[in-house]
């Protein structure tokens, strides 16, 4: 890959202060993990309806969709996925720094990538663990991903033949067994209340 030279970097005459001023919230990186079929999408989206009607500034990064267009040209191998995580991690930053709550919905299975986004975002990144074991993952396997990893259709699937390592201290850390979607979205919310995010 050829890297580009003679670049410089030129500010904004517009600041994040004055953009975050003007939208009414604290942008932040909400960054979902957990395993295929955990539930990530779902409760992602449920919180950024609950922002968007209580009137902040949102958008929401889902993996699939993401795969369609900026990361279409990436797999799933080690490299790839990194790569993923590298790309969705800096697209996250560009919409902070437009002064927007960023969801992203991504199992992201590596603690390394995981710090890496963090790194790249700075302390407005909040790790959300959503905590399904795999068993019940499996079981509602809306995709039908399970099913083919499991005959061998598909290679390095996360929670099969490829590892997820499960975050030791994210900032919301949600079970989701026997919980409803509002419930858990709500925990989110009140995260985002009880350090000044949102008022």
């Amino acid at each position: 890959m050829i890297k580009a030279t003679n670049i410089v970097w030129h500010d904004a005459a517009v600041t994040a202060t004055e953009r975050q001023e003007k939208l009414g919230n604290k942008p932040c990186v909400l960054w979902y993990t957990g395993l295929s079929g955990s539930g990530k999408s779902t409760i992602a989206n449920a919180v950024d309806r609950m922002l968007h009607d209580r009137g902040y500034s949102t958008y929401l990064l889902d993996g699939d969709n993401v795969r369609h267009g900026l990361n279409k040209d990436l797999g799933f191998t080690d490299v790839d996925r990194i790569e993923n995580i590298r790309r969705i991690a800096e697209v996250s930053r560009l919409f902070n720094d437009a002064g927007l709550i960023v969801s992203t919905a991504f199992i992201s299975p590596f603690t390394t990538d995981r710090d890496s986004a963090r790194g790249l975002v700075g302390a407005d990144f909040i790790e959300i663990f959503i905590d399904t074991p795999l068993a019940e993952c499996e079981k509602r396997d809306p995709k039908g991903m399970y099913k083919k990893a499991r005959a061998g259709e598909i290679a390095n699937f996360t929670g099969i033949d490829s590892p997820y390592e499960a975050p030791k201290a994210p900032e919301v850390h949600v079970k989701t067994a026997g919980k409803a979607i509002e419930e858990v979205a709500n925990k989110v919310v009140e995260y985002l209340l009880d350090n000044g995010y949102i008022k």
